[in-house]
């Protein structure tokens, strides 16, 4: 593992919003230099995800039908969400359910690599912090699938850094909202 303090995230970019009625939609755009069956594996095996996601998984979310408990890492308090995985078509897409959001990841072959988009309802207020959470995801899922690992920063741990901050502001910006000082606790999730 490198030294973390090395890391500093790159500028906001890759994340749109959608309103529709009352409900918003975040998505994250990456563009990956790994192939999507790499891709694949870290977005679906158990040992991959807590290595970068915000929240560890009891077992595969390769297989349509299959229930797992995704447990959030890093929160204030325990959060344990039972999700069937409802679409997974290998290398390409990937739809389940974590607590109250939808998550659709896309996976696209694209210049060699990858372009990983995720698109994940929010509450408005969380917009910026979401965006951040996951572009900050994204970065060490990067350098993971590169062989140079940062370890995961999720939660509590992300929000202290100060990449995030920066993140966080930027993103409230892009999306022309009032840039929250900090989630409330039941938000410190990415």
């Amino acid at each position: 593992m490198i030294d973390r303090a090395q890391y500093t995230p790159g500028p906001a970019s890759g994340a749109q919003i959608r309103k529709d009625g009352e409900k918003w939609t975040l998505i994250v755009v990456r563009e990956l230099r790994h192939s999507p069956e790499k891709v694949w594996q870290a977005l679906t095996e158990p040992v991959h995800l807590r290595e970068w996601a915000p929240f560890d998984a009891d077992g595969s979310l390769g297989t349509v039908g299959t229930t797992v408990k995704l447990t959030t890492v890093a929160a204030p308090a325990l959060h344990v969400t039972e999700t069937t995985v409802t679409r997974a078509d290998a290398p390409e897409v990937l739809e389940y359910n974590w607590g109250d959001h939808d998550m659709r990841w896309e996976l696209e072959a694209f210049g060699g690599g990858t372009r990983l988009t995720l698109w994940t309802n929010i509450g408005r207020r969380f917009i910026a912090m979401g965006a951040a959470g996951w572009h900050i995801c994204f970065d060490v899922l990067d350098r993971l699938l590169s062989g140079t690992p940062i370890g995961r920063m999720v939660g509590g741990e992300a929000i202290k850094f100060g990449g995030w901050k920066r993140l966080n502001a930027e993103y409230a910006k892009q999306f022309d909202m009032e840039t929250p000082n900090t989630p409330p606790k039941a938000a410190r999730k990415s």
